[in-house]
């Protein structure tokens, strides 16, 4: 074997205070690019690969797939089959916010399928394998013969006190923090933000987001270093087919029709009357096609004519595309209305519900424009807690969101199968807005989970679920510290000519330059979720987009407060929970008791549960919290855990029963399972000569506890009980 066939390469430099190291050479030396990012004692391998296109295809197909394998962290995995399986939902997580980041960097044209796997080898509890998974992508990238137009990298940024700003937080750092943005940039700009905050006022974030750019730029350079030494030849794309002639013809055709077609407000009738417009252009240039296909030969790159009719199909298609966005961008730009005739920070119009259908525990309809979401607020127990088994932690998560996104919000018709990666994305999104506005665990002891149902769809359901939620978590009675709202924010930028856009639609997102989407209360942002489409954008233009951005939200929350006044006073959660929603009763025993609750195998508690029809939690430290809809039912089975676990207390009377004789005294049952000694001298006054004169067993005395010594035994005394109960009735 050659010596060369060892002979990695490793750059190293500081990031955020530690050490961190890109080697490349030494594994997975089969891939296009490989890349082993070293952070602390967690390593992540990232590869890259690629192979030739599939005929005709018109798309860049990519896929980005972030693995964490137990092992990783000294683990076996749970469940019956001890091995991985679908990514979960944070593998689908971070490796969106990759592919998100590195899909536009790639030169146009550059149709090969092409793959980023990063695989987590290691984990060592500090440093988060997300962050060392997109650097590793970028210079996996950045060495192979792939037309990558970067190097770009990625930083976590939280927050101290004292303003403090901490760059690649540990996880306890991050928990202590007031925000938490995942921010991935090139040299000149940022590409890609993610993450959420408490609260936390525009202008801060915006310093945080600059802060960060300067980390992101040095090991831009530690990657471009590494990429001078071992990087490949880049693939020159093929320069496209000059379709000029072709595209002069389409325009002389089309362009009116298509001007009007896009000024049709209502989504789906402009849908149709440019599906019309591109109808009637095709077959005109099919059938001139088949009739003289000289004439339009010089138009497709073919070989036959099926192959040519196939092209030139593709081709006008492609160009309709292109001319309808063009159109679309040049009236917001130039006359300064939106496709559906709204100025650059006008919101649509907005229509809130609560309590729509009547037995869920809180539920709320938030429709803006042709975007509508119904979402569901369950509350249950800490047992309905989702359990997450991550790589170096098990925890139990009291707060969770799903999304969904059936197709009939859209008008299609398609099969319905498990969330896709876009579903879980939108979710979190939303479920990170939410949460910084929850309240305590010991102020509100629930689970809550959060259910939203896309009815319509035109612009940002994700927004729509955020405002859905607040809305139906404040039906259900939940106490939030503050009402939250979001609005999706975009840009169209043509020269030196800039248009921020509120409250984007669907076409808006799809020929805009930036997809901006930020969530908060009127005292700060809670989210914040960016992608940029374009090489850079000012950071005098974020700034604007975020102040517009918060105009738009106090808009919204103003809608959603006088939309809902009839039902939510003062825009405040309600102060009862639906009658079919769990009440809650929270009691406070001695760890050592649990095992008196749980009893032998369960047996006791199982026993309360089927009784009384309720649902009992217990937490280590002796917090029993106890559930049900019924009233009488909670306070029957608190009864009755207070029975078993019930202490007894000095100078508390008690009416006990005779269990035992003694020649010294007589023991007492004051409540089941607990006994005390009446001593014969605390029998009666005077001299007692035998127990058997005063008390016999089985007999119900008055017993006041007298004492409790430190081992727990308990002294009891007749004598003081009747004492008691003579002067209380005299």
């Amino acid at each position: 074997m050659p010596n060369y066939w060892f002979q990695p390469e490793t750059v190293s430099f500081d990031f955020g205070g530690r050490p961190m190291s890109i080697e490349t050479g030494r594994l997975a030396k089969q891939a296009h690019g490989a890349a082993l990012v070293t952070y602390g004692e967690t390593v992540v391998l990232v590869t890259a690969t690629h192979s030739k296109p599939r005929p005709g295809i018109d798309f860049f197909p990519l896929v980005v797939d972030y693995v964490e394998k137990t092992s990783a962290a000294g683990k076996v995995p749970g469940g019956f089959f001890k091995r991985e399986g679908r990514l979960s939902d944070r593998e689908v997580l971070v490796s969106r916010f990759i592919d998100r980041s590195i899909r536009p960097l790639f030169a146009e044209g550059y149709n090969d399928e092409t793959q980023i796997i990063a695989t987590v080898l290691s984990a060592d509890g500090e440093n988060t394998p997300d962050i060392p998974a997109f650097i590793g992508a970028s210079a996996a990238l950045s060495i192979s013969e792939m037309p990558f137009l970067g190097p770009i990298a990625a930083v976590r940024m939280g927050r101290a006190e004292q303003d403090r700003w901490l760059i690649n937080p540990t996880p306890e750092q991050t928990s202590e923090s007031d925000l938490d943005l995942v921010v991935c940039g090139s040299r000149g700009a940022l590409v890609m933000v993610e993450g959420g905050a408490d609260q936390v006022p525009e202008p801060e974030i915006l310093a945080g987001l600059k802060r960060a750019h300067g980390e992101i730029v040095n090991a831009i350079d530690e990657i471009d270093a590494l990429a001078k030494k071992v990087g490949k030849t880049k693939i020159v794309v093929p320069e496209a087919i000059d379709k000029s002639d072709l595209e002069s013809k389409v325009r002389a055709q089309a362009e009116a029709k298509l001007r009007e077609a896009v000024r049709i407000v209502a989504k789906h009738e402009r849908y149709d009357a440019i599906a019309a417009v591109e109808k009637e252009v095709v077959d005109g240039f099919v059938t001139a096609y088949r009739d003289e296909p000289a004439k339009l030969d010089n138009l497709a790159a073919v070989e036959d004519r099926q192959s040519g009719l196939k092209a030139l199909t593709n081709d006008t298609k492609n160009i309709l595309h292109d001319l309808r966005s063009e159109l679309m961008r040049k009236r917001i730009i130039e006359d300064g209305v939106r496709i559906d005739g709204r100025k650059s920070d006008e919101i649509r119009q907005i229509a809130c519900e609560v309590r729509a259908v009547p037995r869920p525990h809180g539920v709320a309809v938030f429709t803006r424009g042709e975007t509508q979401a119904m979402v569901f607020t369950t509350l249950g127990g800490k047992s309905d807690a989702q359990t997450i088994d991550s790589l170096t932690e098990r925890k139990d998560k009291p707060f969770y969101l799903h999304y969904n996104f059936p197709p009939f919000s859209v008008g299609e018709a398609r099969m319905m199968r498990g969330p896709g990666r876009r579903e879980v994305g939108h979710g979190n999104l939303a479920e990170r807005a939410i949460m910084p506005v929850l309240p305590d665990m010991e102020a509100f002891p629930y689970t809550i989970r959060i259910v939203s149902e896309t009815l319509e769809s035109n612009g940002s359901s994700s927004m729509a679920t955020v405002c859905g939620g607040i809305l139906s978590m404040m039906d259900a009675g939940v106490p939030l510290k503050a009402p939250v709202a979001g609005i999706a924010m975009g840009l169209i930028e043509e020269g030196d000519q800039v248009a921020i856009l509120s409250d984007i639609l669907g076409d808006e997102d799809h020929l805009g330059d930036m997809d901006f989407k930020v969530t908060g209360t009127r005292e700060g942002i809670t989210a914040l979720q960016m992608d940029i489409k374009i090489r850079s954008v000012d950071w005098s233009v974020l700034e604007r987009a975020l102040d517009q951005a918060r105009a738009g939200r106090l808009h919204i929350l103003d809608c959603m407060e006088r939309e809902t006044a009839d039902e939510l006073v003062d825009f405040q959660p309600r102060t009862e929970l639906s009658r079919y929603a769990p009440r809650v009763k929270m009691i406070n025993v001695k760890p050592d008791r649990i095992r008196d609750i749980i009893g032998p195998g369960g047996k006791v508690i199982r026993g309360i549960q089927d009784a009384t029809g309720t649902k009992i939690d217990i937490d280590d430290s002796g917090i029993v919290t106890i559930f049900s809809p019924d009233t009488a039912a909670l306070e029957l089975a608190e009864g009755m855990v207070t029975e078993l676990t019930q202490e007894a207390e000095l100078e508390r009377v008690y009416l006990g029963k005779v269990k035992r004789i003694t020649d010294f005294g007589a023991f007492v049952e004051i409540f089941p399972g607990t006994d005390g000694l009446i001593h014969i001298s605390h029998l009666a006054e005077g001299r007692v000569e035998r127990v058997t004169d005063v008390v016999s067993e089985g007999d119900e005395v008055l017993a006041k506890c007298i004492e409790i010594d430190p081992s727990g035994r308990i002294r009891l005394s007749r004598k003081e009980a009747l004492a008691d109960a003579a002067d209380q009735a005299s």
